[in-house]
């Protein structure tokens, strides 16, 4: 067996190891600075509805990167008999306990500002007496919502070029996150100018802009962790298009002289494939060596192929993937 094909093996080519250690220092980055943003809006939150949510989608947004980082523990882990596939899905369980927490308190956030609107609650901001000068407390939640929007804009591009590089979707999910995260900000500037000005409806209807949102990112990662955990065919890093990889799979068996037809059924476990080949061959009898040597170059294909399987049969699974058009044209 070759070094390509080790079942559930936990290391990472060059490429892929450099590009997991740029992730990691991002995401401890993210964790400081989000940390820091928390502390300093929650000395200006005040009575504004949209503050407190905006407040509380800070702290949301770091359950991605703690998800990331706790994942990653399990996934360095070596297979054992008791998990033979290795513990790469906890990548999809912390991708799930990031997409429920967020829809959980999205919800509540969206029911509370439905409430705020319905009872006409109209939130009042103070002033604050800095460096001897009587402010209004408003121009302060401004101020510091405009300053922090700079980094999400940052580590969130940063993020986003890792995600391709190691098939990554909590990474994909956090840099989505990161980037639409001027939304939030400028969305509770709007609340608090409203208040301002006498419009204290747009308080409650920026709160609820800001937990919808929260449910939106919720229940989109929520569905995907769900559905890849059910074992659906795998699928790009960013969920839009089925994985080209088994076009390319299938592409390769057929080239083979000694094949006359091929199949694949291919599953996300995480942050790798595991792959099922299913090939009928020309003559009824087959080494094993072309066998073995069928899966080795299936899995020097990609570093994502870790979990290769060639199966010869005599008619190919109705419901694995012929390969028989472009792969980011395939139906669901």
């Amino acid at each position: 067996m070759s070094t390509y094909h080790q079942f559930g093996r936990a290391d990472l080519p060059p490429e892929q190891e450099r590009a997991l250690k740029k992730a990691v220092r991002w995401e401890y980055a993210t964790i400081v600075y989000t940390t820091v943003t928390i502390i300093l809006v929650a000395f200006v939150v005040g009575n504004s509805q949209a503050m407190r949510t905006a407040w509380i989608e800070d702290m949301l947004s770091l359950i991605p990167q703690l998800a990331f980082l706790i994942a990653l523990i399990f996934v360095r882990r070596r297979p054992t008999l008791k998990h033979p596939y290795g513990m790469h899905r906890a990548m999809g369980v912390g991708h799930l306990v990031a997409g429920v927490a967020l829809l959980a308190v999205g919800l509540n956030l969206a029911f509370e500002a439905i409430s705020g609107l319905v009872a006409a609650e109209h939130p009042t901001i103070g002033t604050v007496n800095l460096f001897g000068q009587t402010i209004w407390l408003g121009w302060l939640m401004v101020l510091v919502m405009t300053i922090i929007v700079v980094g999400p804009l940052i580590y969130g591009h940063a993020k986003s070029k890792l995600a391709p590089v190691l098939h990554n979707k909590i990474l994909y999910a956090d840099a989505d996150m990161a980037k639409a995260d001027w939304q939030t900000n400028a969305a509770s500037i709007v609340g608090v100018l409203g208040v301002g000005v006498g419009l204290w409806w747009l308080d409650g209807v920026a709160a609820l802009f800001i937990s919808l949102g929260i449910i939106w990112d919720g229940f989109r990662n929520a569905k995907g962790a769900v559905v890849d955990l059910m074992d659906q065919r795998a699928r790009t890093y960013d969920d839009k298009h089925p994985h080209p990889l088994a076009n390319d799979i299938v592409e390769h068996l057929r080239a083979q002289s000694w094949i006359a037809d091929a199949a694949v059924r291919m599953r996300d476990e995480g942050q790798v494939f595991h792959v099922e080949a299913f090939i009928i061959p020309r003559r009824r009898r087959v080494s094993l060596a072309k066998i073995d040597q069928a899966s080795d170059s299936i899995a020097a294909m990609d570093w994502k192929l870790q979990d290769v399987v060639v199966v010869p049969c005599d008619r190919l699974p109705d419901e694995a993937d012929r390969g028989l058009i472009a792969a980011y044209d395939k139906p669901d």
